[in-house]
């Protein structure tokens, strides 16, 4: 197979629940062409984006918040929340850096895991309720076009987040007891700057194409949600892995959310209707 069909593929395997399969070569090929990392989150931010379009139309606001939360898990599984689990744990845990990385390791679920878990998932919740809620009042019967490019964004956002920390991030200094680079490290390696500036300028030019400079701001500010949880894993760990990286997407999507409904907020209070010329 084409390297780069099997690099694209492979992003399906490796960052969605969709059944097309992955191998090791596979992983290698998505590695190396990692910039395919937001063209996957794309594709994923269309069917979930499509999904709220439809759903917006005939369904109480509270119930498609609550389903658009069921879909994207379920077409994204719930490998980047496990970061979030354990990057609590490690971020609630007191001491030196050895003994925070030894419980961001730990496979039991601690306080600080759960805490973070259900903050994460209340965020998310309240940012597309803050979404619907401010964009009513700008679109009216429009709403359901403002959710599908909304989702689309914060998909988008949500993978060039992966792709950025990954860029600027190094890797947790290995413990005694690793005999090989994992997930993280193999991800760190291949977001070279290359490869990040190919994957940010695809993100920026969609982002742009979907609300035109209004779409920037929520993609700008997942990418930078992302370099201060980069500082904090630095902080606490001494470098990053996996987990922070899977936290960097669920983060970055709900930043991106927020800054939409912020951006709302601001053009309902300083000028109403002055927001839908930005649609394309």
């Amino acid at each position: 197979m084409n390297s780069y069909l099997l690099a694209f593929k492979s992003g399906f395997g490796f960052l969605s629940t969709i059944p097309v399969g992955i191998s090791m070569e596979g992983i290698d090929a998505l590695m190396k062409k990692i910039y395919f990392y937001p063209v996957v989150g794309a594709v994923l931010g269309l069917l979930i984006g499509a999904a709220a379009y439809i759903g917006q139309a005939v369904l109480p606001n509270t119930i498609i918040a609550a389903l658009i939360m069921a879909l994207t898990y379920y077409l994204t599984g719930f490998n980047h929340l496990d970061g979030v689990t354990d990057i609590g744990d490690g971020f609630m845990a007191h001491g030196s850096p050895e003994k925070k990385i030894k419980a961001l390791k730990d496979t039991n679920l601690g306080t600080g895991g759960v805490s973070s878990c259900i903050l994460l998932l209340l965020v998310f919740y309240a940012s597309i309720r803050a979404v619907q809620v401010e964009g009513i009042a700008t679109f009216g019967p429009g709403l359901p076009l403002l959710m599908f490019l909304a989702l689309f964004i914060a998909e988008v956002s949500a993978k060039q987040s992966m792709l950025t920390i990954a860029a600027f991030g190094k890797p947790i200094p290995p413990q005694g007891d690793q005999a090989y680079p994992g997930l993280g490290s193999m991800t760190i390696d291949g977001a070279t700057k290359k490869n990040f500036i190919i994957g940010f300028v695809f993100g920026a030019v969609v982002c742009f194409l979907a609300m035109g400079f209004i779409g920037l701001l929520p993609y700008l500010a997942a990418c930078g949600s992302a370099l201060v949880l980069l500082n904090r894993s630095y902080a606490h760990f001494g470098g990053l892995n996996g987990d922070g990286i899977g936290m960097a997407n669920e983060i970055g999507r709900v930043v991106a959310l927020i800054t939409i409904a912020v951006i709302l907020k601001l053009s309902i209070n300083g000028n109403p209707g002055g927001f839908e010329w930005t649609l394309l």
